[in-house]
């Protein structure tokens, strides 16, 4: 008698009541529970090491017992996932929360569904070796996507276990990613092969030690490896004093409730208290001091003009303030806005105000005693709140609607900011450059990278996490920050404006940092770094060797498709 595939994998074919149906629904919670655990359990990154397997476990179970509408079990797992992990986003906005949770899971699901398509052509290893490179390709794609969503990338699952993924600095996260799908696949391989019976009959004892091997290499190599380079990690001492600045300001009623005269008069409490010694006439006044970094949250001020900077009423309270204090520089978020005048509009974006139109920015800015500044101009902007994507389309339906969404412009390459101090030593004017991050920015590695190109020595992120409420987002969104350090070897200065503001080495440890929702400052040092790292050098070598991968294997597919089609017809 015949045995059949069901048989010897010990399935059930579909007849034989719902079994496969429970086991199915269960491997695809399990997959969304280990794989949202990372993301929101410190020090569980390892979990995703073996995460995916069951919802790989999942895919053969369906197609084994010939089950149908697959589809409908993997984007339930990837909707529960994205639930799961990033609920929290439907604070800020219930809308653009679960499009963000329903879009997304259908983009993995896509991709599920195409490796899934792959199987009926693609022999042996090669379809799961299309899944892996498929995904880290879309993973890469998205961080240049206009709607862009890249907060589930596979590598971020170990922003809490910054010991084990020190060589980040080599790969940047994506190399995170990779190494997540190599140890699945090699783990879903090796039970595979229990299961058919292969492992027992087939495999001699060479082919078994060679499989554990690399399976235990995979696993075991990279932490070991990071954790060397953890130890003998030492930053370059060149340090800058720093003063990440908390004002706690409610983000939901700071334009409504509190005046920005008052709002101004908060931050600069924190700076007067905080440094009592830097004060003109509390020490022997010189013009040459040591530099110092104040850094102010995101959107801190709204009254910032681009056309006339100088003239901002918040500018020029800072600029007066920053008198009394030689060598302190202090950086703070705006949202910013150009005008421009005449009947035409000069952008697709721009918004009409009287007889003129305006441009909105999401902006970063930094003045000191002397008054001048430099600003600049977020362009990683989240889709639908700060920017419309696609604005020759969508700007005419939103002008329809009557304007619902942001359109926040930013600039197209990035630009520094400088902390200005005359030298101790020279008496010379100086200055150090510092890279500024706003807020969503600190998602993207890749983008990161080029304040360090620029030629930023230390980096600013700058946000206002309390849209999310005391939900686990602003504690995600801080530990990416730690990744960005790894890869870049910068040591970073946050400010968040209701917490949680620190200070992370180059090691990515966050060595200071303040509570939820309590003003507070942050008075230390930092070390300033040249160090150009091979990530920061050549970007995602992962991603573009990964999308070259899936390239060829789509074509390879596209040819086996056409083949099978011309046997079809004889």
């Amino acid at each position: 008698m015949k045995t059949t595939e069901s048989e010897k994998t010990g399935l059930c074919p579909p007849e034989a009541g719902n079994r496969p149906v429970l086991l199915v629904w269960g491997l695809a919670v399990l997959f969304a529970v280990l794989m949202s655990m990372p993301f929101l359990v410190p020090h569980c990154g390892v979990l995703a090491l073996f995460g995916i397997v069951p919802l790989l476990m999942m895919e053969r179970v369906v197609s084994l017992s010939g089950m149908r509408h697959g589809w409908m079990y993997h984007y339930t797992a990837f909707v529960l996932w994205n639930a799961a992990a990033t609920f929290w986003v439907c604070n800020a906005t219930i809308g653009g929360g679960l499009f963000a949770i329903f879009a997304n899971a259908l983009q993995m699901s896509l991709i599920f569904g195409l490796f899934r398509f792959s199987k009926k052509y693609l022999g042996g290893v090669l379809p799961y070796i299309f899944l892996a490179v498929m995904w880290i390709a879309w993973e890469r794609w998205y961080f240049d996507a206009q709607i862009s969503w890249p907060w589930l990338v596979l590598g971020n699952a170990f922003a809490r276990n910054i010991q084990i993924v020190q060589w980040y600095e080599f790969t940047g996260h994506l190399g995170g990613s990779l190494w997540v799908w190599t140890v699945n696949l090699l783990i879903f391989g090796f039970l595979v092969s229990l299961s058919d019976g292969r492992w027992a009959c087939r495999w001699n004892a060479r082919a078994k030690a060679a499989y554990v091997s690399a399976l235990v290499i995979c696993t075991v190599a990279p932490p070991v490896l990071s954790k060397v380079m953890f130890d003998r990690y030492r930053e370059t001492d060149r340090p800058l004093e720093v003063l990440v600045l908390q004002p706690n300001i409610d983000p939901y009623n700071k334009f409504q409730a509190m005046s920005q005269g008052r709002q101004n008069e908060i931050l600069l409490n924190q700076i007067r208290t905080a440094l009592p010694d830097r004060k003109t006439g509390s020490r022997e006044d010189s013009a040459a001091v040591s530099p110092l970094l104040a850094v102010a949250p995101e959107t801190f001020t709204g009254d910032v003009v681009t056309n006339w900077v100088e003239d901002g009423r918040t500018f020029r309270t800072f600029r007066t303030f920053l008198r009394d204090y030689p060598g302190v520089s202090l950086l703070f978020g705006a949202s910013s806005h150009t005008y421009f005048d005449g009947p035409e509009r000069p952008s697709v974006t721009a918004r009409r105000i009287g007889d003129r139109w305006y441009e909105s920015h999401n902006s970063a800015l930094i003045t000191d005693s002397s008054g001048r500044y430099d600003i600049f101009h977020k362009s990683r902007l989240v889709p639908a709140v700060e920017m419309t994507p696609y604005p020759a389309i969508f700007c005419r339906i939103d002008d329809w609607l009557g304007g619902v969404m942001g359109r926040c412009i930013g600039q197209d390459g990035i630009s520094l900011l400088h902390c200005r101090y005359t030298d101790p030593d020279t008496g010379k004017e100086a200055s150090v450059p510092v890279g500024c991050a706003v807020c969503y920015e600190s998602v993207y590695g890749e983008y990161f990278t080029g304040y360090a190109k620029a030629g930023a020595e230390v980096m600013a992120i700058i946000t206002n996490d309390a849209w999310w409420k005391d939900t686990p987002g602003y504690r995600q969104h801080l530990s990416y920050a730690s990744l960005r350090a790894i890869e870049t070897r910068r040591d970073i200065a946050r400010s968040a404006n209701t917490g949680i503001s620190a200070i992370i080495n180059q090691r990515g440890e966050i060595t200071e940092h303040t509570e939820w929702w309590e003003p507070a400052v942050i008075r230390g040092k930092v070390n300033l770094s040249d160090r150009m790292t091979f990530y920061v050098r050549h970007g995602d070598v992962t991603g573009r060797i990964s999308t070259f991968l899936f390239v060829l294997l789509l074509m390879a597919l596209a040819v086996r498709l056409g083949l099978h089609g011309r046997q079809k017809k004889c």
